[in-house]
C-alpha cells in the first residue's frame, strides 16, 4: 500500500475527448491538497477511439502519477471498477468519471472528512439533475424510490458512484465476487460509516454520454434484481390472484349457466381472459427467467474481465 496517497480509478470508454481535460483538473487539485499525493489508474474498457493512445502519452509525461490497465474487449464500466479497486495501491482510494461530471476539487473536503471527521466513505450525491432529459430524471428518481421500498439495501437518492474510500473499505468490496454487479448497491451492502457532499448537476467537458436510456434501464433492473427477491414475491402474488380470479369466475359461469342456460355471448370475455392469464404467466416466467439467467452467469464463474496491456503490476 501506498501511504499518504489517493489513487484515482477512472473507468473510460470512447473518453479520448476529456482525458487531457480531467488530467488539467486533477493536477490542479493536487495544487490544493499538496499533502497528500494524486495518482490516476485510468482503465479502458475496450474503447474504440484513441483512448488508449492518450493515456499512454499521459503516462509517459507523467511516470509516477499516471497508470493505465486496457481491456481485451468491453467488460462494462462494472468490470472497469472492480478492476481498477483490484490495482490500486493507494492509502486512500477515489472512483470518478473521466467526464468531469465528478468535479476533482471535492477531493479537497472528502480527504479531510475521512481524515479529521473518521468516515470509511465519503460519497457524493446530486441536488439537481439539470441538464439531464425529464424523462431520463423522471425514471431515476422512481428507480431510487421502487428500490429502497423492496430492497434491503437502502440507496441514497442521487447519488453517484464518486466517492474516496479507504483500503479498508475498497478490500470489503473486492470480496464480493457476483459476476452480475451492481456497484451502487454493493457500496451501500458492505457498510461502514459513510458521508456525503452534495453538489449540482455538472455538464460533461467535452464527448457524448455512451449511457443510453436503455442501457440505463438495464442497469436499473440489474440493480433491483441483484438485492430483492421481491420480484419473485410479485409473480407468486399474480399467479395466485390469477388462479382465485379464475376458480370466482369459473363459479360465476356455472351458476349462472345453471340459472339462465346458455348462450353464445361471453366470446370478449373469453378471449380477453386467455390474453391476459397468458401475458400474466409470460411476465412471471419472464421474472423466474432473470433470476435463472443470473444463476446461470454465476455458475460459470468467468472472470470479470481480461487485461490486454497495461502499465501496472497486474496482480489481484
Amino acid at each position: 500500500m501506498k501511504t499518504n496517497t489517493i489513487t484515482i480509478v477512472v473507468p473510460c470508454y470512447n473518453e479520448a475527448e476529456t482525458l487531457d481535460l480531467f488530467m488539467a483538473e486533477i493536477l490542479r487539485t493536487q495544487e490544493k491538497i499538496p499533502e497528500v499525493f494524486l495518482e490516476v489508474l485510468m482503465v479502458n474498457d475496450g474503447s474504440k477511439d484513441q483512448t488508449l493512445e492518450v493515456m499512454k502519452r499521459l503516462a509517459k509525461m507523467y511516470p509516477d502519477r499516471v497508470f493505465y490497465l486496457s481491456f481485451t474487449r468491453n467488460f462494462g464500466k462494472e468490470a472497469g471498477i472492480i478492476a481498477g479497486l483490484d490495482h490500486a495501491k493507494g492509502e486512500w482510494v477515489a472512483l470518478m468519471d473521466a467526464d468531469l461530471q465528478d468535479p476533482p476539487h471535492l477531493l479537497v473536503e472528502m480527504h479531510r472528512m475521512i481524515t479529521e471527521e473518521g468516515y470509511d466513505t465519503v460519497a457524493t450525491r446530486r441536488t439537481t439533475r439539470e441538464g439531464e432529459p425529464l424523462i431520463r430524471s423522471f425514471f431515476a428518481s422512481m428507480f431510487y424510490k421502487i428500490n429502497n421500498r423492496i430492497a434491503d439495501v437502502q440507496l441514497e437518492e442521487g447519488a453517484r458512484d464518486y466517492r474516496l474510500m479507504t483500503q479498508q473499505v475498497v478490500q470489503s468490496v473486492r470480496q464480493l465476487p457476483e459476476q452480475n454487479r451492481f456497484s451502487k448497491g454493493i457500496f451501500s451492502w458492505v457498510g461502514y460509516n459513510v458521508g456525503y457532499i452534495e453538489y449540482e448537476n455538472v455538464e460533461r467537458s467535452a464527448g457524448e454520454t455512451s449511457w443510453s436510456f436503455g442501457k440505463l434501464f438495464d442497469y436499473a433492473l440489474e440493480g433491483i434484481l441483484s438485492f430483492s427477491d421481491a420480484p419473485l414475491t410479485l409473480a407468486s402474488y399474480i399467479g395466485f390472484f390469477s388462479f382465485a380470479f379464475a376458480v370466482i369466475y369459473g363459479i360465476y359461469i356455472v351458476v349462472r349457466t345453471i340459472l339462465f342456460g346458455t348462450d353464445s355471448a361471453g366470446w370478449p370475455t373469453l378471449v380477453v381472459l386467455i390474453v391476459g392469464m397468458g401475458g400474466l404467466q409470460l411476465l412471471c416466467l419472464g421474472i423466474v427467467g432473470k433470476y435463472i439467467g443470473k444463476i446461470y452467469l454465476e455458475s460459470k464463474n468467468r472472470p470479470l474481465y481480461l487485461i490486454r496491456e497495461s502499465n501496472v503490476k497486474v496482480d489481484k
